[in-house]
């Protein structure tokens, strides 16, 4: 096998060879529309998770309740939970709904990876990097959550667009009719966007601003006139600091609250599986395929010619892509060597569409003597969307959230047998995004008429996330009328090992009647 950049896709001249403007966005809508089907198909299956209780219950708040908790916690991801409030309004609360948004901004991201691969690569490496980009297991993963790195993904690759687009002299006949030359009035329109887009971005997840030594090697590196580029500087940076001025009080918030992520500290320290394997591809031969499709594409274009990578297009961009896959990455996992804690695989979510072109331009390198080059670079893809099948389905499973979360699965037995006067009674322990009180929240039918013992005050009228509890001691004088007392307990959670509950029930006349275990969560009736 002979591998080597195509005559007829990766190389490109000053701008790379493009079809008709019409056919472009055609096909950028098609790609955007299979993106979100595929990240939108089975999505409402799982039961919800820890992250997006927060999500949702944050969501459900009053307004005046929301901005005080976000003056306390989670500000970061506060402009997420303004949003959803009024999707809640509109949509409810289902696994179906909150998950949508991510689903569609998903689609978004897709159409945006083919634009900005099409802008910088051609429509080969374009095509091929939105197919890729749809399937990655971190892409599908997060456009089934209620959370806001989808929202923030897409952001984050239309901004590039925007800031590649204000750096490309539009003299090709092929350009859109009425496209104004460099330096005139249109372009300002284009920056005013990317600065929308990264305020944005950065305002729905803190760590897009990450994306910014990419973009400054763009300003550098890609292709168009030095005087382009010299003009471009004054508008760049004026663009990028009203993004941060409009995402300062969030970064701000954020980084007064950094404890709130300290819970990192226990978790071991990123090693080559997390970042290598776990962050963007799930499994390890996906992840093999992946790497060395990326460096393909580098031996294909820095080592191919003697040429300087950065006087050539092809060079340029893959500089660019790797800036935005490595850095945050590198940033990220070093601060948390260092103490900060503050790496989690989710969290590189907006680099994904670098790794998609990244390995797109790696396939489209590839050539053999014995086998056409479409048909060898389909049977890649082809590959890679194999490997990735299997964590996509199980990616849909019923408990597929959190190594599987099955509050759902405890609301529909509660659902099935609990009678109107029965009290609920939920394992208080350990940490608050993993208790099954969450439940109560998510799946609030199930839990209509019960008395709920320990509740103290409900977390909408707290300066927190959730709800204030008291002990059972405090709270036997609520059981008074109750004939039957549900338990819902965590597996392996001090309260099932050895529950100090079921004792202090039996003490006032209940015995278990019935006991059920599900995955993560026990469900326990007694009655008098």
């Amino acid at each position: 096998m002979r591998i080597r950049v195509q005559d007829d896709a990766p190389r490109t001249s000053a701008a790379p060879p493009r079809a008709a403007p019409g056919h472009g966005v055609r096909t950028a809508a098609l790609l955007g529309l299979l993106g979100f089907v595929v990240s939108f198909a089975g999505s409402w299956q799982p039961s919800f998770w820890g992250d997006e209780a927060a999500s949702v219950m944050s969501a459900q708040r009053p307004l005046p309740s929301l901005f005080r908790m976000l003056g306390n916690v989670d500000a970061v991801h506060g402009g997420y939970y303004l949003f959803l409030h009024y999707w809640i309004e509109l949509f409810g609360a289902s696994e179906l709904s909150v998950r949508l948004p991510s689903a569609i901004a998903v689609g978004a991201a897709t159409a945006g990876t083919f634009v900005l691969a099409r802008t910088l690569l051609g429509d080969r490496v374009a095509l091929i990097a939105a197919l890729i980009f749809a399937i990655l297991p971190r892409v599908t993963y997060l456009g089934a959550e209620a959370r806001s790195y989808a929202l923030a993904t897409a952001a984050a690759v239309w901004s590039t667009v925007l800031l590649v687009r204000a750096l490309r002299p539009d003299t090709s006949p092929t350009a859109p009719p009425g496209t104004a030359p460099p330096g005139t009035a249109p372009r300002a329109s284009v920056w005013a966007g990317y600065a929308a887009l990264l305020g944005v971005g950065i305002i729905l997840f803190a760590d897009v601003i990450l994306i910014l030594p990419a973009h400054a090697l763009a300003m550098l590196l890609l292709p168009g006139t030095l005087a382009l580029r010299r003009r471009s500087l004054a508008p760049w940076c004026l663009a990028t600091a009203a993004a941060l001025v409009m995402a300062a009080p969030v970064l701000l918030w954020g980084f007064g609250q950094r404890e709130q992520i300290s819970f990192i500290q226990r978790r071991p320290l990123p090693g080559l599986r997390e970042t290598a394997v776990v962050q963007w591809f799930g499994i390890v031969p996906l992840a093999i395929l992946a790497c060395a499709l990326i460096l393909l594409a580098v031996i294909s274009v820095f080592a191919a010619r003697r040429e300087s990578a950065a006087s050539r297009p092809n060079g340029a961009a893959l500089a660019v892509l790797l800036a935005w896959l490595l850095v945050p990455t590198i940033v990220l996992v070093a601060a948390t060597y260092l103490g900060a804690s503050l790496y989690s695989a989710r969290y590189l979510s907006f680099a994904t569409p670098a790794v998609a072109i990244a390995m797109a331009l790696g396939v489209a390198s590839l050539r053999a003597r014995w086998l056409q080059a479409s048909w060898l670079q389909a049977s890649v893809v082809l590959l890679a969307v194999t490997l990735a099948l299997p964590t996509y389905l199980a990616q849909r499973g019923e408990l597929a959230k959190n190594r599987g979360s099955d509050w759902r699965q405890a609301s529909e037995l509660l659902r099935a047998g609990a009678r109107p006067g029965d009290a609920v009674l939920f394992d208080e322990n350990g940490r608050p995004s993993r208790k099954p009180r969450l439940a109560l929240h998510l799946y609030p039918e199930a839990f209509q008429d019960l008395t709920d013992v320990r509740l103290a005050r409900p977390y909408e009228s707290t300066d927190g996330l959730w709800d204030a509890t008291v002990p059972l001691a405090a709270a036997t004088d609520r059981l008074a009328g109750a004939s039957r007392v549900w338990l819902l307990l965590r597996v392996g959670g001090a309260e099932s090992r050895g529950s100090s509950s079921i004792p202090a029930l039996e003490r006032l006349g209940f015995r278990v009647a019935e006991s059920t275990t599900l995955r993560r969560t026990v469900v326990i009736e007694m009655t008098r």
